[in-house]
C-alpha cells in the first residue's frame, strides 16, 4: 500500500512555470513506477508523463514533450513533473499514480495508487 499526496498547484499566466510534486508514504518507493495525468472538465483523464523506478526510462504525451520533465528522489519518496510554457489547455486536475513495475506506464488502468489531485489553471 502506497499513499499519494500532489501539491505545487495553481494560478499561472501562459508562458508561466510550475513544479508539481509528489509525495508518496507507505511501502518502499523505488518499487514504483509513478504517472502524472491530467483530467480537464468535461474530459476524461488522460496521461501526461511517466517515470521507471530508478528514474532511468521517461516518456511524455506529445502535447507536452520539450515543455515538461518528470523526474523523480528516491531518497525522498517523491515526484516531480516541472511544466515549462504553459498554455491554457494544460488547465486540468492534475493527478500522480503509482505501480510496482520496472518500465513506465502510461494507460491510467495500469496503476494501483491515486493521489488526490492539485489543480493548475493557466489563463491567457
Amino acid at each position: 500500500q502506497v499513499q499519494l499526496v500532489e501539491s505545487g498547484g495553481g494560478l499561472v499566466q501562459a508562458g508561466g512555470s510550475l513544479r508539481l510534486s509528489c509525495a508518496a508514504s507507505g511501502r518502499s518507493f523505488s518499487n514504483y513506477a509513478m504517472g502524472w495525468f491530467r483530467q480537464a472538465p468535461g474530459r476524461e483523464r488522460e496521461f501526461v508523463a511517466a517515470i521507471s523506478r530508478s528514474g532511468g526510462a521517461t516518456g511524455y504525451t506529445d502535447s507536452v514533450k520539450g515543455r515538461f520533465t518528470i523526474s523523480r528522489d528516491n531518497a525522498k519518496n517523491t515526484v516531480y513533473l516541472q511544466m515549462n510554457n504553459l498554455k491554457p489547455e494544460d488547465t486540468a486536475v492534475y493527478y500522480c499514480a503509482a505501480r510496482e513495475g520496472s518500465g513506465y506506464y502510461t494507460r491510467s488502468a495500469l496503476y494501483d495508487y491515486w493521489g488526490q489531485g492539485t489543480q493548475v489553471t493557466v489563463s491567457s
